[in-house]
């Protein structure tokens, strides 16, 4: 499998690639590339309707000349916990596009990445703002946002500062309240088929979008909730572990 910086002519690939409509996965396996090398590519230059491979190979070109002249990065010093400082600012990164692709806003994405990716699985604002060298203020935001997606939630810190954490069942948490949000289009489309008169094309079309999301939002909490007992993964402890001498 190729490593390595993506070449112009991958490039080329990739922009003849979303012209045609093709999956982020698909364009990748062309180029036996990683699927989310392939995503980060795209979102990071402009997103899958902008996208030029020229300008984009440029700007790679300007990254790495900039990389290659300033002061070192904090962040690709030594870890206190061991891990590879550039493989997990890289990982970082690839987690912060994905979850771009998925919808979420750029910091809404940057935040989330980042608390996912501590293991107390909570930060405080400061904390936060110093990691992604933001202001408080896009931390503030950004964590509104998390929360009323039921991505994060809020507990007590010491003084009056509040701590924001991730749980263990936050996609179970967001899952739910994004059925919710689909439950009230359900309601407001099937109002609007008493409003325009049923038989009529417009009172239909209402009717089949409200059908097809009620079930979609019901199947999506019942599997959330079944998923939530049978697939949680604990962290493994030194008495878990094979090579622990009993």
């Amino acid at each position: 499998m190729p490593g390595g910086r993506l070449t112009q002519q991958e490039r080329q690939q990739i922009a003849l690639g979303l012209a045609d409509g093709l999956a982020y996965a698909e364009i990748a396996r062309r180029l036996e590339r990683p699927t989310s090398t392939i995503t980060r590519e795209v979102m990071r230059n402009g997103g899958p309707t902008a996208y030029r491979a020229d300008l984009a190979h440029r700007a790679t070109e300007r990254r790495t000349r900039r990389k290659q002249t300033a002061p070192r990065d904090p962040k690709a010093l030594p870890r206190p916990d061991g891990r590879d400082a550039e493989a997990v600012r890289e990982y970082e990164e690839t987690f912060t596009t994905v979850m771009m692709g998925s919808g979420m806003p750029k910091m809404m994405s940057r935040v989330m990445a980042c608390l996912c990716m501590t293991d107390s699985g909570s930060l405080t604002a400061s904390e936060l703002a110093q990691r992604l060298q933001v202001s408080p203020a896009s931390v503030s935001k950004a964590v509104a946002f998390l929360d009323s997606q039921g991505f994060v939630r809020r507990e007590a810190d010491q003084g009056r500062r509040e701590r924001y954490v991730v749980d263990d069942d936050i996609w179970y948490r967001s899952m739910l309240a994004s059925a919710q949000a689909i439950a009230q289009v359900v309601e407001t489309a099937r109002q609007g088929v008493g409003i325009l008169g049923r038989g009529t094309p417009a009172a239909a079309r209402l009717e089949n979008i409200a059908r097809f999301l009620d079930f979609v939002a019901e199947s999506s909490a019942r599997a959330a909730e079944q998923a939530r007992d049978i697939l949680h993964t604990k962290p493994e402890t030194a008495s878990d572990s094979p090579t622990n001498p009993r």
